[in-house]
């Protein structure tokens, strides 16, 4: 059995197969193979410091899943090693993974051997759904920008799955790090046999996007292999624990490697589609000489749109869209506000998940944001028609942009607006770094304007240290600022990143009382804020069954700027069990103090003015997501204002079979004011069945119950997938009134309202 060195160390390899190290990454100063355990000293060592080549293909490929041709033979696997359950350990079985490329495609094919076949799992035909099924999947940093890319997986019944990353993959900023919305043209097909399972991707670089340098082109790679009975993970390159479990996520830590000689081809992708449906809205008729009586409207639907992508380079995309519709676009999910401030929902339509993460523009927390894409062509909940829009992405020579402008429809005594942005960052110091700015407008016809601008960056500065500035401003017709400052928003955070050991974030942030960006997204003004999270966090050895434990402490003061009185103030201790099965136990304490000068209501109950003092105390279970049964529970109990509070939030996922799951949700607040003799409860019921006949085949059934409204909603949706950009959709969507006695006369009709949607879209290539 030859030997490998590594560094100062000689480490035997795996007897599950006799390894050897691709011919061109040994051409690489420091990067060898070794698949037994490993020292986590060693993990430099196991990486190439200089990109590594990607060979090009010696011949045909025929992408049938089988991983047969003399083409993948000629070419080494890549060097895979054990991530989980024991980070470094000896992997249990054989993983061969293959990478290469031709003018037009990135090829990449997985021999995912497995010594027990039957315990091969392929739990579902749901697109991009994972429900602890066997999974090869890609990390693909195209741009080499170690911030951004795209995941692309595969399951054994040849699911495809696909995600874009931004931020690093870090939840530490200000916006979730994945798009899990996000769809790209590609193909991959799977195979089994008694060996294990087999995959093999062909991925137009049309579909990524590259940044060339002369005749070279440098991109991030990290492959993960996920067995699922075991819970074991398998990854290249090597990457260390400091990263936490979802280190494989990070677009930074992929392995450099480069192409020469690519020619992309540069198609239009035009999609027209046609739509057509009929609607049903209860009308309350008040006849002058007879008593009220609900009434039915009828509206009939047809019309035709379409939608142009284009990328006229490697690195820049074009969208053209005209009559935009978002029919197929699954209902949001409801939830339950026990705050004074407005809810928030996330983006679902395909549209504007095209290189979303480029309009990034964070200003604190998840929620608040420069730009938020659900202000275009949605008002309170209700769709508005959108004419069309343009959008234009790319990046030049370490520069991301982003150009959209969208157009929408007068209806209902609304104007029509014009609703546009643009968005430039330019990387600066090191690949983590970045300054830019952000402009967004929006127009309406009855002269009804805002503006909102900004500049922000982010800096490592040293080891995981990170320094964040923004500045935002904003002007509109309505708002009369007073001074700069009041229509602006400052913040600066200070963040050491990791997960091992000690990790804080410190935040400043001032907000002034005429800021207001009609085009994001904003939970509150006129405060000044600072807080901060410390955290300290051991890993875990081997044997043990816990990954890692952390204690933190979270704390937030807001002050009135006017006065600077409190507003508001939590501190919030809490430890964090992470295990080795991907299941976390979260215990918190939380110490809050609100200060109310507006009374509000909190689920039907009026929350009084005054200075509010109280507590809670919860725990957070996360059950493994690699078994058929999944899900989490949340408990709080304590003080509530001037009341108390006990609530429960149970979200349970079964894989019935591979052509069923069914997600459930529920949500129930118990909350008591003695001293006023107050009391309410609140329930909130979601059901979801999902079908998936084959790939091509899926029906969904999405059913919420929310005892605050007494309404249930229906969202159902059929998908025929032809292929990638051809599909038709039969969507329904009815509310019924549950208590339709609420001291109305005539009492609630049953329906509150009912349509049917039928959309076919069609892609042509050229």
């Amino acid at each position: 059995m030859p030997l490998i060195h590594i560094g100062r160390r000689c480490r035997r390899l795996a007897t599950s197969c006799a390894w050897t190290v691709p011919v061109y990454l040994l051409a690489a100063p420091g990067l060898a193979a070794q698949t037994g355990a490993t020292d986590e000293a060693d993990a430099a060592a196991l990486r190439s410091p200089v990109p590594v080549p990607i060979p090009r293909l010696a011949g045909e490929i025929d992408v049938d899943g089988v991983v047969d041709e003399p083409a993948w033979e000629a070419i080494e696997p890549l060097p895979m090693f054990m991530w989980a359950p024991t980070h470094g350990g000896e992997m249990t079985e054989r993983t061969e993974v293959r990478i290469a490329h031709d003018d037009e495609y990135l090829y990449l094919s997985g021999r995912m051997y497995d010594s027990n076949p039957d315990g091969i799992r392929a739990n579902t035909y749901l697109r991009d759904a994972f429900s602890g099924d066997d999974l090869l999947s890609f990390v693909i940093d195209s741009y080499n920008d170690y911030e951004t890319g795209a995941w692309l997986g595969t399951t054994p019944a040849g699911v495809r799955q696909d995600r874009s990353l931004s931020n690093d993959g870090d939840f530490t900023g200000d916006v979730m790090p994945f798009n899990v919305d996000w769809n790209a043209h590609w193909q991959v097909v799977t195979s089994r046999n008694d060996e294990g399972w087999f995959a093999e991707y062909r991925v137009p670089f049309s579909s990524l996007g590259f940044q060339a340098q002369g005749d070279e082109v440098t991109m991030g790679i990290i492959v993960y292999r996920f067995i699922a009975r075991k819970n074991e993970r398998h990854v290249f390159p090597f990457i260390g624990r400091e990263w936490g479990q979802g280190g494989f996520l990070k677009p930074s830590q992929g392995q450099r490697m480069t192409l020469r000689g690519v020619r992309p081809a540069t198609p239009a992708y035009v999609t027209p589609y046609v739509l057509g449906g009929l609607s049903r809205t209860p009308v309350l008729r008040e006849p002058s000489d007879a008593a009220s009586f609900w009434g039915t409207e009828r509206d009939q639907l047809a019309e035709p749109g379409v939608d142009l992508k284009y990328s006229p380079s490697s690195n820049l995309a074009i969208d053209l869209t005209v009559n935009t519709d978002f029919a197929q676009v699954e209902a949001d999910d409801q939830q339950v506000n026990l705050t004074r401030f407005s809810l928030f929902f996330p983006e679902k339509r395909q549209f504007f998940q095209e290189r979303s993460s480029t309009f990034d523009f964070g200003t604190g927390g998840f929620t608040d944001r420069v730009f938020f894409s659900r202000r275009i062509g949605l008002e309170r909940g209700e769709l508005v028609r959108i004419y069309g829009g343009a959008r234009l992405v790319g990046r030049i020579a370490g520069l991301d942009f982003g150009v959209l402008n969208m157009q929408t429809a007068p209806a209902a005594g609304r104007s029509g607006e014009n609703m546009g942005v643009m968005r430039l960052k330019q990387q600066v110091l090191n690949p983590y770094s970045f300054v830019g700015g952000i402009l967004t407008t929006r127009y309406g016809s009855n002269g009804l304007n805002n503006v909102a601008y900004g500049l922000d960056s982010q800096l490592r500065l040293f080891g995981d240290e990170y320094l964040t500035v923004t500045w935002a401003q904003t002007q509109d017709e309505v708002v009369r600022e007073r001074n700069v400052l009041d229509a602006s928003l400052v913040r600066a955070r200070w963040e050491r990143r990791t997960d091992r050991g000690v990790s804080y974030n410190l935040f400043y942030r001032r907000v002034g009382p005429d800021y207001l960006p009609r085009l994001g997204f904003q939970l509150r003004n006129d405060f000044t804020l600072f807080g901060g999270e410390f955290a300290h966090t051991w890993l875990r050895g081997a044997d043990a069954t816990l990954n890692g434990i952390t204690l933190a402490l979270v704390g937030e003061n807001y002050q009135r700027n006017v006065d600077l009185t409190l507003e508001s103030r939590s501190i919030r201790p809490e430890v964090r069990l992470e295990f080795k099965s991907t299941a976390m136990i979260t215990a918190y304490a939380n110490s809050q103090i609100e200060d109310i000068r507006r009374p509000f209501r909190a689920a039907g109950v009026s929350i009084e003015p005054g200075e509010h003092r109280f507590t809670e105390a919860g725990i957070d279970w996360s059950l493994p997501r690699s078994t058929i049964f999944r899900g989490d529970i949340r408990t709080t109990a304590g003080s509530f204002y001037d009341g108390r509070r006990v609530g429960l939030i149970f979200n349970p996922t079964w894989t019935v079979s591979r052509f069923l799951e069914v997600v459930g949700g529920y949500e129930v607040n118990r909350l008591e004011f003695p001293d006023r003799g107050e009391a309410t409860t609140t329930h909130l019921g979601r059901l979801r069945l999902n079908f998936a006949f084959n790939t091509h085949i899926s029906f969904s059934a999405f059913a919420q119950y929310n005892n605050l409204d007494e309404r249930t909603s229906v969202n159902a949706r059929f998908r025929y997938h032809f292929r990638e950009g051809t599909d038709l959709w039969i969507v329904y969507n009815e509310g019924f009134n549950f208590e339709r006695d609420r001291g109305f006369d005539p009492r609630l009709p049953w329906s509150a309202g009912r349509n049917i949607m039928i959309k076919y879209s069609h892609t042509f290539i050229w």
